[in-house]
């Protein structure tokens, strides 16, 4: 019986698989030999690193920002020094790398950007996609997009709006944008109908999303919201 024969008496088509290598994956190829052959780092610490950076998540910025909730002094030390409060949330930004001295580009700046019910923050990265990975995991796809980048500094409650994030226009939407040393997570305010809860059960409507900005954290909701990327009508390499 071969793999996709199955005891209901019938065999599945296999999915066709997609022959298809983006301009930023030869790119990122090419520079990794290139660093390996010069000795930058060798092919085991690429490997290493890797598997480090899948083991990452959101779940350390959502404790950070449940605890600060539940603990004043502990939201005072995230606004003043956030490498710091990360430690009470098992991330040490110089050791916690594989590398023990945290990277050029994500040993930085973390500042919590505390929300207020006049004032919304929202992350982007304008130059490339800037992200605080120790504390937060991979960014969302639609993170590294042209389109969210360039239009979240220009129209911010529009594109807040297609999120489903509509706010009232006495609230001041402010734009952080990342950089090589700076990185950035929101601390939304805490929603109604929370009273009482543990840090755990706030954790859990702490999404990705509330940490970046793009929603805000409701009781029973504890997963983003699905946006698909779609491909660009005319993107910059078509034909005329």
């Amino acid at each position: 019986m071969s793999d996709h024969e199955h005891n209901h008496g019938h065999v599945h088509k296999p999915a066709p698989m997609v022959e298809e290598v983006s301009d930023f994956e030869i790119l990122e190829a090419a520079v990794r030999e290139l660093a390996i052959e010069k000795g930058l780092f060798s092919a085991e610490d690429h490997r290493v690193w890797t598997e480090y950076v899948h083991t990452l998540g959101p779940l350390p910025a959502a404790r950070l920002v449940a605890k600060a909730w539940l603990d004043p002094e502990y939201k005072k030390l995230c606004e003043e020094d956030g490498v710091e409060a990360s430690k009470a949330v098992g991330v040490d930004w110089v050791t916690s790398p594989p590398t023990q001295f945290g990277t050029p580009s994500d040993y930085c700046n973390l500042r919590v950007l505390v929300d207020t019910p006049k004032l919304k923050h929202v992350v982007v990265c304008t130059l490339c996609s800037c992200y605080p990975r120790p504390i937060l995991g991979q960014s969302p796809e639609w993170y590294r997009t042209p389109n969210y980048r360039r239009r979240l500094v220009r129209w911010p409650r529009q594109v807040l709006a297609e999120f489903g994030l509509q706010l009232p226009e006495d609230v001041e939407v402010r734009v952080a944008d990342s950089n090589q040393k700076t990185r950035y997570i929101v601390m939304p305010e805490r929603p109604e109908g929370t009273d009482g809860w543990t840090e755990d059960q706030l954790a859990e409507i702490v999404t990705r999303d509330c940490l970046i900005g793009v929603a805000v954290p409701k009781p029973g909701v504890t997963s983003n919201a699905q946006r698909p990327v779609r491909k660009a009508i005319n993107p910059v390499h078509h034909d005329h």
